[in-house]
């Protein structure tokens, strides 16, 4: 799909951070608005992509606006525009996040591990990853994409055993401190972002409309692809 590689080749992708969380219930994590810390943690980039991976446990992610959505081990949620939101033993729990947390750590080693909630509680373990890129002037593939995406363990478009493994690499080599480790990661967090985008286009409806059901259709993606080459 031409119009799909054009689109994803001008994110811009300029880096990537991630958080290794054990949170042990009762447990609140409440994450800010991107445009808020993409600049602490990805200077001169002006959009933040976070998305996060269930390893162990089960928890619930709630964006506002939107429905709480349980997330179980070998999920992903993606949230494309970086709007905030909270993951958390239950809907309806809020906490204050902690800005200080989001900027990159002066010895630049990753992934930050956190410890939150009661000791004695039932582990849930999970992975925090975010991604900062540059949309100027206009993207349409991230104008087109939803607020929240839940990328199923189960179900018929289950994407998360190829994501799971890159995203295992990823924060295997963000605690490596190899040379050319901030390259790995950030072609590693640009691959796990289209594979995300593929598998969440092979979930829409036959009859979904709009500009990302178009890139499936084999007359009207032809058609956009042209549009892209030549918009005069």
């Amino acid at each position: 799909m031409y119009t799909l590689s054009d689109g994803l080749r001008a994110v811009r992708l300029t880096g990537a951070f991630f958080f290794d969380v054990h949170a042990k219930a009762p447990w609140c994590a409440e994450t800010p608005f991107g445009h808020t810390v993409v600049d602490a943690m990805f200077p001169g980039s002006d959009h933040l992509i976070c998305y996060h991976l269930m390893m162990e446990g089960s928890c619930w992610a709630t964006i506002e606006g939107e429905e709480p959505v349980k997330l179980s081990a070998g999920d992903i949620i993606l949230l494309p525009h970086g709007d905030t939101h909270v993951r958390a033993t239950a809907p309806g729990m809020r906490k204050t996040p902690e800005m200080s947390m989001y900027r990159m750590p002066e010895d630049r080693e990753l992934p930050t591990r956190i410890s939150v909630g009661d000791d004695g509680g039932e582990l849930t373990h999970f992975v925090c990853g975010f991604l900062g890129c540059d949309s100027r002037p206009f993207n349409p593939l991230l104008t087109a994409l939803p607020t929240v995406i839940h990328l199923s363990a189960t179900g018929q478009h289950a994407a998360t055993g190829w994501l799971t493994t890159l995203l295992n690499i990823a924060v295997k080599e963000s605690g490596s401190a190899r040379a050319g480790g901030e390259n790995v990661l950030a072609r590693l967090s640009e691959l796990m972002f289209v594979e995300a985008i593929r598998s969440y286009l092979e979930t829409l409806p036959p009859a979904q409309t709009a500009w990302l059901a178009g890139l499936r259709d084999p007359i009207v993606g032809q058609a956009l692809a042209a549009l892209h080459r030549q918009p005069g």
